[in-house]
């Protein structure tokens, strides 16, 4: 049993408080996790939400099309830089995102320690079956305006639950 499985079984009051601190990942900070970040940040003003890369392009801003997508809906991703993640930042977050379930599985293999407070984005859509939110990166904008609503959506199902 995996530990989401165990987190929907929690009752919801129990939880409001508990999570302060979000990080969402995605695999190279520059497209799916840096606006997944953004949207939490501003609807969830109360908790500190950051990202991070499990094969970050460090020191990269936005990708462009994920840039334009964010900026239009309104967030600011201007200040972004990737960065890769690690066991510090790990340990600091009550909650981390990610985008796929092989990404779990990666995070789990390399710090088992955080595997009980790792969840899928994308863990509520598709009426709470879940889906894994795809990696638009050097797609067309079709495939950057599919993964911007994917992500807008699954941040809407988290801040109901949080």
């Amino acid at each position: 049993m995996f530990w989401q499985d165990i987190f929907v079984l929690i009752p919801m009051e129990c939880t409001t408080f508990m999570i302060r601190s979000i990080l969402v990942v995605c695999r190279g900070n520059i497209c799916r996790s840096p606006v997944a970040a953004a949207m939490l940040q501003q609807r969830l003003p109360h908790c500190r939400v950051s990202s991070a890369g499990l094969t970050a392009m460090v020191g990269l801003g936005v990708e462009p099309s994920a840039r334009a997508l964010a900026e239009a809906a309104g967030l600011d991703v201007s200040g972004h830089l990737a960065r890769q993640l690690d066991a510090q930042h790990l340990a600091g977050a009550d909650l981390v995102l990610v985008m796929s379930n092989d990404q779990r599985r990666m995070v789990a293999e390399r710090w088992p320690q955080a595997i009980g407070k790792v969840m899928r984005l994308g863990h509520w859509l598709e009426q709470g079956r879940g889906c894994d939110i795809p990696d638009p990166y050097r797609r067309p904008p079709e495939a950057f305006q599919r993964t911007h609503r994917l992500l807008d959506e699954a941040s809407q199902e988290w801040v109901q639950r949080l």
